[in-house]
């Protein structure tokens, strides 16, 4: 439950890619950021837990994903930040997978706090150290959660009455996020309550085309080379004896002509 340390924080995350993109290395990387105070931070405690958190969370990104967390828009920033949430923290995930992927394909996107206390349920029943935590851990624990869900585009408007926590939408995603997260792992995808491309479509034509090409194939060459020789062969002698009747016929007034 770490994660609570720290919210998305794209700017904070941000500063530490680039510097990792400069050191090439993410002890060099940790040194630099304590040592310079990079991420701004009100006490040397405070900045160590900002450091590890967001680090350890940048860890899962690829290369193509750190560089466009360091130097893309604010709108791609936010992305690669809550891609590196998904990566690292697996209650997040589910979240989104399970909870608001199904309100977005059950068309009623509003997400209200009986959906999210269905969610938790399950959720300790597969992890019972959940209940493990204090109630104002868990509660804090939602509210990280669900300040998340804002911050990276998912979520919009606020509590209201009757226990709606918001409307729950896709976030706008650039082609260059889209590339970096479906070429990293489609299934990634859903984290943006996007479905992956079909590609076990794609797979299975290799597997059954060689097999069905051949069969057709193989067959008219049978029917081809035998049928058509026969007839050409059966036609062509009947059409002669036809010819040599009218020929015998011919030659007989001409024979009496003479006599």
């Amino acid at each position: 439950m770490s994660f609570t340390a720290a919210g998305l924080r794209p700017d904070l995350a941000a500063v530490i890619a680039g510097i990792y993109a400069e050191e090439g290395d993410w002890n060099r990387t940790k040194a630099a950021v304590l040592e310079h105070n990079a991420l701004q931070a009100r006490s040397a405690r405070s900045s160590k837990v900002l450091e590890t958190e967001l680090r350890q969370r940048l860890q899962y990104l690829t290369g193509p994903q750190l560089q466009l967390l360091a130097r893309g828009t604010s709108d791609e920033r936010n992305a690669m930040a809550w891609l590196a949430v998904l990566k690292r923290i697996e209650i997040a995930a589910d979240l989104t997978r399970e909870v608001l992927m199904g309100k977005l394909s059950s068309l009623d996107p509003v997400l209200r706090r009986s959906d999210m206390a269905a969610f938790y349920e399950d959720c300790e029943r597969d992890h019972p150290e959940l209940t493990a935590l204090a109630p104002s851990s868990q509660q804090k624990v939602r509210s990280a959660l669900l300040q998340m869900l804002r911050d990276a585009g998912l979520l919009s408007g606020k509590a209201g009455k009757g226990g709606t926590l918001g409307t729950v939408q896709r976030p706008l995603l650039s082609p260059q996020v889209q590339d970096v997260v479906a070429s990293d792992d489609p299934a990634l995808l859903a984290g943006f309550l996007l479905h992956a491309p079909a590609m076990p479509a794609k797979s299975r034509k290799p597997a059954t085309s060689p097999e069905t090409a051949s069969k057709p194939v193989a067959k008219p060459a049978v029917h081809a080379s035998a049928k058509p020789k026969a007839k050409a062969a059966s036609k062509p002698a009947a059409k002669p004896k036809a010819a040599a009747k009218p020929a015998a016929k011919k030659a007989a007034p001409a024979q009496r002509a003479k006599a």
